[in-house]
């Protein structure tokens, strides 16, 4: 990959970085936070991206992947616009989450590691939320829809797709 083509941050990003390694005795512990910028950035954790990071915070490339590989907020390939994540761990799985994650993907007319033909949605299934009391439980982004039922899911995806749904 020519250094045109690699993934680099911006100087603002940089400085932001730079004021966060200061806060911790060292480099690594700033790995965390780095590797979020970095997904926020340029939308998922390429394997130039992690790269980037272990050569910034001095680290060897194994000790990004094992961060970015345990935790499944990183995402190491292309995704939509919004992200939906279906539990299917016990709680969520006893109220429905299985037929909640078929339909969903039926719905959208795509598989995990898809993308809609308009960009915006990506499914997968995760085996925990954390959210049991709420189960089944969706995450759509950063943001949980607990109880989800099929057509709550059909709503919240018609109101995205008519621009109705913010961040």
């Amino acid at each position: 990959m020519s250094d045109a083509t690699r993934p680099r941050f911006s100087d603002e990003r940089l400085a932001e970085i730079d004021a966060l390694i200061q806060r911790y005795p060292h480099a690594k512990s700033a790995l965390m936070p780095v590797l979020y910028m970095a997904q926020q950035d340029f939308g998922y954790l390429s394997m130039e991206t992690q790269e980037m990071v272990a050569e910034l915070l001095g680290l060897r490339i194994m000790e990004v992947r094992e961060v970015v590989t345990f935790y499944t907020m990183f995402k190491e390939q292309p995704h939509g616009k919004y992200l939906l994540e279906v539990c299917t761990n016990a709680s969520c799985m006893l109220n429905g989450a299985d037929e909640l994650y078929a339909h969903m993907k039926e719905y959208l007319g795509i598989e995990p590691g898809e993308i809609t033909e308009d960009g915006l949605f990506s499914i997968a299934e995760v085996e925990c939320a954390g959210a049991c009391a709420g189960a089944p439980v969706v995450q759509v982004n950063n943001r949980y829809y607990e109880k989800a039922t099929m057509e709550s899911m059909d709503a919240l995806i018609t109101k995205i797709r008519a621009g109705e749904v913010v961040e």
